[in-house]
């Protein structure tokens, strides 16, 4: 028994000395040939050194370099753990030129030289190469590789075999930001996304898909955090005002979002869907997990509370992971400009503008979001994780630019699918049976935006038919002259809009409108009036505003609250239906579809519900919405594509819902899941409260050789 374990550890040490050993050969003449070709390197010190001197110093400068990054390049990270990854992507060029000249300094009599820029070339290079050879001297190691997580799991357990390591299976919920099930379809249609394909069209299919229904605020803040905690009672909107803090709530707030996490764990009284041995992997909520990575809602925390940033350090802890992915970002900003570039040259409609820093956040969402991600996942499955929930969002993002169905969208989901792949394929190394599912909070719709359509924004109408100041471009539109129009007509008297603003009384009980978009769903509250304002008091306030949005050719319609006849719904031509009779497929939700009057029903019933709810027209023929805010894809509010995501479960799992069924809002997709872990595991560990994550160390060990698996698909 012994002699075999002896024999074992033998094996082991030959094999990490023969990786060691070859990489820094490889590297050896890496620099050997970049001496060769860039003038400004070199490796001797005079024209009468042998070549054999070169070939030694190289071997030193190898070495030096190879030693520097694995000692230093940690240190410099753990340090720089609260610059955004962006920035430490974009600084990982200059750090490892710097360990090079660091490394050319101590080699003997000084044959080394390089200039900085020099330096920044051929530690790139360097680094790219051996990280290559390093990957693919690993693939035959992956059976090891998989002990060593396992062996590590089981003691960050404690040492022994829990009910989490007797072989049932663990689940991975993969979220697809923002592709909707049309979009899904069509992608499979077109061979875009293979991998998926032959989950539900193989000749053996594993998977079924299926399309669900968003609540009234289709985007990722209420979806997830219905999905991973369990109700998303009185979220709006992306963004809403609320009166009683005078502060407005973003989704893609660390405060926001940290704050909406602890409501929803003291509504339902437990921690998510992941306390249970989870994970949670780009994410804006935690969903109860000990195992954090790029987790939005733990985001504002500083110190080692903050255990988010664990796998952020384990990622860019490589300095191959970090050159490698900011090459990547490099790339992807060029992509972008050059399809921003030639969109306006081929003059394509609609299109929104795509400059100044957007380049750089396409790049993160697309590059590094997508590398931590993928790569925290890789290393959850090769240590046995019993349930990982992660958010890939870089469909979602170009999609809002680009447009759903673009080519520069179509380009992400092939890049998703490869991603996919690669975690289904680690999978089968793992220590346990995964069950794959994969999903999305929401779909996109397309459609030209509310500015570019009228010409004026939501919040310059909303002021312009208040009477309040607006823009002079604003006041030289269509819509802003409708406004005024309307101004006139009310109050029977010719108004100049600044001179009505400038003129009011002193003391004047009239307020500034707080107006905010998400997607194609509009807030309007009033500051100064406590509680909800009712129809009668806004109507008393500003008599033409109501009519003028209700009519506008751009509004599907409104929801306010009335003194007289509770909630009503207000469209176009005069419509006025109260909350309690309102039908699908009637009145101003025609063409609204299936499930609209009770989306507004719920959310008329939540405590922060704006004093009037905007949501824009829409097309049934074409899908087509207008967004209140500078998105051609856009998601939020009622209408097409985006209150459609889609769910693609192994048939090994019990069906979502009863057949013919529906599956309605983020709560129901909850409650579905939680179903799913108990099939998987068996009676669930009673859950309480979101427990704090266990130390970075832990993280970090799990990373490194699961960022590896990674880089292939990063060509």
């Amino acid at each position: 028994m012994a002699e075999r374990r002896w024999r074992r550890i033998g094996w082991r040490a030959g094999g990490t000395l023969l990786r060691v050993t070859t990489v820094w050969a490889v590297s050896t003449l890496t620099l050997l040939a970049l001496a060769g070709i860039l003038p400004e390197f070199q490796l001797q010190g005079d024209d009468s050194q042998s070549l054999t001197d070169v070939a030694l110093t190289a071997v030193w400068a190898a070495g030096a370099f190879g030693l520097l990054s694995a000692l230093v390049w940690p240190l410099v990270v753990r340090a720089l753990l609260l610059v955004p990854a962006l920035v430490l992507g974009l600084l990982a060029f200059f750090i490892n030129g710097s360990l090079l000249l660091a490394a050319l300094s101590v080699l003997p009599e000084g044959n080394g030289k390089a200039d900085p820029e020099t330096a920044v070339v051929v530690a790139a290079v360097m680094s790219a190469v051996a990280s290559a050879t390093s990957t693919a001297l690993a693939v035959r190691d992956d059976e090891a590789y998989r002990r060593r997580l396992s062996r590590l799991a089981l003691r960050r357990r404690g040492g022994g075999r829990d009910a989490g390591r007797h072989g049932m299976p663990g689940t991975v919920f993969l979220q697809l930001d923002g592709l909707g099930h049309d979009t899904l379809r069509r992608a499979l249609d077109r061979g875009l996304m293979p991998t998926v394909a032959a989950l539900v069209e193989g000749a053996l299919p594993s998977h079924r898909l299926t399309a669900w229904r968003t609540d009234w605020s289709s985007q990722t803040g209420a979806s997830q955090l219905g999905i991973l905690h369990g109700t998303n009672h009185d979220v709006p909107a992306f963004r809403w005002y609320e009166k009683e803090t005078g502060r407005t709530m973003v989704c893609s707030s660390p405060a926001s979002t940290a704050e909406l996490q602890h409501r929803a764990i003291e509504r339902t009284g437990d921690g998510g869907l992941l306390t249970y041995d989870g994970a949670s992997r780009g994410n804006l909520f935690s969903g109860g997990a000990d195992q954090l990575a790029l987790v939005l809602s733990i985001a504002a925390r500083r110190g080692p509370s903050n255990r988010s940033r664990a796998g952020y350090f384990a990622y860019f802890s490589d300095p191959a992971n970090a050159v490698r992915t900011a090459m990547s970002f490099v790339t992807e900003v060029c992509r972008e400009i050059h399809s921003s570039v030639r969109s306006r040259l081929r003059k394509e409609s609609p299109r929104v503008g795509r400059g100044g820093l957007y380049p750089f956040i396409r790049a993160f969402a697309t590059v590094v979001q997508r590398d931590v991600v993928v790569a925290a996942v890789i290393g959850d499955v090769l240590s046995g994780r019993t349930a990982v929930y992660a958010d890939l969002v870089s469909y979602d993002e170009v999609a809002h630019h680009s447009g759903p169905r673009s080519r520069d969208a179509d380009a992400i989901l092939r890049r998703l699918d490869r991603s996919l792949a690669l975690i289904a394929g680690v999978a089968e190394h793992a220590p346990r049976a995964y069950r794959i599912v994969l999903l999305s909070d929401h779909g996109q719709s397309p459609g030209e935006t509310f500015e570019a359509r009228f010409g004026l924004t939501l919040r310059d109408y909303v002021r312009a038919s208040c009477g309040l100041p607006v823009p002079r471009r604003a006041q030289r539109t269509r819509s802003g002259a409708e406004a005024r129009d309307a101004v006139r007509t009310v109050l029977h008297r010719p108004v100049d809009l600044n001179e009505a603003a400038l003129s009011r009384p002193a003391g004047s009980d009239d307020s500034d409108p707080v107006v905010l978009a998400s997607g194609n769903l509009g807030l309007i509250s009033f500051p100064d009036i406590e509680g909800r304002a009712s129809r009668e008091e806004i109507d008393r306030r500003h008599p033409a505003l109501l009519r003028m949005l209700a009519g506008h050719p751009g509004v599907g319609f409104l929801l306010v609250r009335s003194e007289e006849h509770g909630a009503m719904v207000l469209g176009g031509h005069g419509a006025e239906v109260p909350l309690a009779e309102l039908r699908d497929g009637e009145g101003p939700l025609t063409p609204f579809g299936e499930g609209a009057a009770d989306a507004i029903r719920r959310t008329d019933a939540f405590p922060h519900a704006a004093d009037i709810m905007v949501n824009s027209s829409y097309d049934p023929e074409t899908g087509r919405v207008h967004a209140f805010e500078a998105q051609i894809g856009s998601h939020g509010g009622l209408g097409g594509e985006q209150s459609r995501p889609f769910l693609l479960w192994p048939l090994a799992l019990s069906q979502p819902a009863p057949e013919g069924a529906e599956l309605v809002g983020a709560e129901a997709l909850h409650q579905v899941f939680r179903r799913w872990l108990r099939e998987c595991q068996g009676p669930q560990v009673p859950v309480g409260t979101a427990q704090e994550s266990r130390p970075e160390a832990e993280a970090e060990e799990v990373f490194p050789v699961a960022s590896r698996a990674v880089q292939d698909e990063k060509a």
